[in-house]
This record gives structure tokens, sequence and C-alpha cells, in this order.
């Protein structure tokens, strides 16, 4: 068999086993992701498998730069992958996705052993704060927006009759019927009339 035909059969074998899991996520038909652990444990981690052309006859690239992964220590990261590499170097030339996954399940707690309990975030709290400061003036500068008056149903019936399709008054809503308005006032007095 061919490689891309090991990899496709490894493909619908990866899809069926892990239908449904969660934790399990292909982002390509040769890149594939697992999370080990859970979300609050400190020493959880996303690992990547991604096959290259002559998978399975060579062993796949395991990355760790995930973003979920920026609590791990370099010297976990490094420990998990040489030991995936060491175990992908014994598949060779079968299918291992699914090995390597397992064996990360299997072993998560001796692979992220020096991980420390605790994580400590680098020196990045100055640009933590001033993002608070700024959602806070964005909350302040909100809060004194104009508020819109309440209409009634009524109100607003007669405001959706007077829009259009694109929801804009038509041309000329607000000008002055200039008859209307003069049969209102009634004429002009001329000065004869004032005086007599």
């Amino acid at each position: 068999m061919s490689c891309e035909e090991l990899q496709e059969e490894e493909f619908e074998v990866l899809s069926s086993i892990y239908d449904g899991d969660l934790n399990f996520k292909p982002i390509s038909k040769t890149c594939y992701q697992y999370k080990i652990g859970t979300d609050d444990d400190p020493k959880s981690f996303l690992l990547e498998v991604l096959w290259v052309e002559q998978y399975p006859n060579v062993p796949p690239k395991i990355n760790l730069d995930a973003f979920y992964n920026k609590k791990l220590i370099p010297d976990v990261k490094q420990k998990i992958i040489s030991e995936l590499l060491n175990q992908a170097d014994m598949w060779l030339g079968t299918a291992m996705t699914y090995t390597l996954f397992e064996y990360a399940k299997d072993n998560a707690e001796e692979l992220t052993k020096f991980q420390p309990d605790t994580v400590v975030l680098p020196e990045s709290t100055p640009f933590i704060e001033e993002k608070n400061v700024i959602v806070n003036e964005e909350t302040v500068s909100s809060s004194k927006k104009e508020k819109k008056p309440k209409l009634s149903k009524q109100q607003k019936r007669k405001l959706a009759e007077k829009l259009d399709a694109k929801g804009e008054r038509p041309r000329g809503w607000d000008w002055v019927d200039i008859v209307k308005h003069l049969s209102q006032i009634g004429p002009k007095p001329t000065t004869n009339d004032a005086t007599s």
C-alpha cells in the first residue's frame, strides 16, 4: 500500500474510534489534536500530530505550540515531544496516531511530572491592568450615551408605516405642505385693512 492509502485508511479508523470524543479534533486529513487532561488541570496539554508526506514510514511531527499549552514549561514540552517521537520510531510503517494519543493519555502523569501545579504568569500584569482600564473607560463612556425615548405600540406602528423597505423615511417626509400651511394661517393682512 502507498503512504496515501495508509493515511486514508488511518483517517477513517481515527474518525470511527474518536467519534463523539470531545477531546479529539481533526484539523485536516493530515493533522489531529487531542486534549490530554481537563481544562482546570495545570498539567493538561493539547497534543497535535501532523502527518508528513511519507507518514507512516517516517514519524509524524509532534506539535505543542498551541495557545492552550502556554502554561507548560519548555522542559516539559521537550520531554513530551521526545517521548512521543521515541514511541513513533517503534511503530514506523504502521498507523500510529491512535497509539501516540493513547500513550500520552496513559503516561500523562509521568510526562508532566516536572510541570508545577500552580501556573506562574510571566510579567504581563501591566498589560492586563491596562486592558482592564480600557474596558472600564469603555463601560463609562457607554453609560453616558443618550437614551432613546420609549415609544408606545401605536407610536411604533405609525413610525413603521412611515418607513420604506430599506427602513428609511421617504424623500420629503419633513417638507412643509405650503398650501395647507397658508390655508391654516389665513391671508396676509394688508396695511389698508389694519388702519380702518
